[in-house]
């Protein structure tokens, strides 16, 4: 025997609203791809590791700063037979020792900038050689000086 269904008669007409779930999976799908990216890498935070083996790390004791440089002007003065350099003021030998001290600087910071700073009767050539000297010692930033820089 079949037992009567209360919807005799015909099916109902019973319909599920779509656009107002499907809206709501959006929002979700946009807020975890958005928060994804916020999140802190673990090993940038500190911490102590290791007590017992001896690589324990002292919270009161902060890494010393990268030292913040300045310019490097690198000047070009003097004759055009014999140059006299100059890194910041101080004066060096020749264009070798420039180079040496340049290749100093590269290793602590290599996107220092430097300003080269010929006078004005000194001959392309020369500046030239001191802007190959800069890029040799694997300095990124070399620019020239223009007449409105001030001499130091």
């Amino acid at each position: 025997m079949k037992v009567p269904s209360s919807y005799q008669g015909g099916r109902s007409s019973l319909e599920i609203q779509m656009t107002p779930m499907i809206d709501v999976v959006f929002l979700l799908l946009v807020f975890f791809v958005w928060t994804a990216g916020f999140q802190i890498a673990e090993y940038i935070l500190p911490s102590n590791v290791s007590a017992a083996a001896g690589n324990a790390v002292n919270p009161s004791e902060a890494p010393p700063p990268e030292a913040d440089f300045d310019n490097i002007i690198v000047r070009v003065q003097g004759s055009t037979d014999q140059p006299q350099w100059l890194v910041n003021g101080q004066a060096m030998a020749s264009l070798n020792q420039v180079g040496e001290t340049l290749a100093r600087i590269a290793k602590i910071k290599p996107d220092a900038p430097v300003i080269l700073h010929p006078d004005p009767g000194i001959p392309l050539g020369t500046v030239i050689d001191a802007y190959d000297t800069a890029r040799a010692a694997s300095l990124k930033k070399v620019q020239f000086a223009t007449s409105g820089t001030p001499a130091p």
